[in-house]
């Protein structure tokens, strides 16, 4: 029988375990499985750039949060998703994550472009086994919240550029106008230009920041 390759990279050692344990514990009709697992971001690269010289990885299952926030290291498993696309293209790459808000998941899309996404707390062992079997046949595997950030996006015909949907998803933290300007490099003036054209644009013209930031969350922004 074939055997199906997967790296697993999750900062926390029992998560890439557990999965480790459960896929090679599976029956598959068609291969075995055989999970190695990296514990942290240079790790993980380090694993796939081996594999770039030996044998690619079929599936890499990654992590998003790869550092405590004490860490103050800006690497996410979204940028090791991105080395994962230029050393090992036909590897398949699915991320395990418990963020399932829309913006984070539509961002991952909109950079890696990843096979397939699973929300952390919809991860059990018939899913993971069906996650797998649905991957090296090619197709995309979601999760049902990431499924659903998914359709609510593509179900809107408003387009919005980078800028500005930093600015919904600060807005969204609870940041203040006058703050958001230096996090994303523009004037006090542009922002609040940004913020009149969107609440155009979703018709809440007449609404505050709420109102904008609900029907934002409506169509998948956020």
């Amino acid at each position: 029988m074939n055997t199906v390759r997967i790296l697993a990279v999750d900062d926390h050692e029992m998560t890439a375990l557990g999965y480790k344990y459960i896929l090679e514990d599976s029956e598959f009709a068609d291969f075995n499985v055989k999970v190695e697992i990296a514990t942290n971001f240079d790790q993980g690269k380090s694993k796939i750039e081996m594999s770039k010289r030996a044998v690619p990885y079929d599936v890499i299952l990654l992590d998003i949060q790869l550092f405590s926030p004490e860490s103050k290291d800006p690497r996410t498993g979204i940028d090791l998703g991105m080395v994962a696309r230029k050393e090992v293209p036909k590897s398949k790459v699915v991320f395990m994550s418990s963020y399932s808000d829309n913006y984070r998941i539509n961002n991952i899309f909109k950079t890696v472009n990843p096979d397939g996404y699973m929300v952390k707390s919809e991860i059990d062992e018939m899913s993971l086994k069906t996650m797998v079997e649905t991957i090296v046949n090619d197709s995309p595997y979601y999760t049902a919240s990431a499924l659903s950030a998914i359709r609510r996006r593509m179900s809107t015909d408003i387009v919005i550029d980078e800028q500005d949907q930093k600015i919904l998803y600060h807005l969204s933290q609870g940041i203040h106008t006058r703050d958001i300007a230096p996090l994303i490099g523009s004037a006090n003036t542009t922002v609040e230009a940004r913020k009149r054209q969107l609440k155009a644009l979703f018709d809440v013209k007449n609404g505050n920041d709420l109102a904008l930031i609900n029907e934002a969350k409506t169509r998948g922004f956020l």
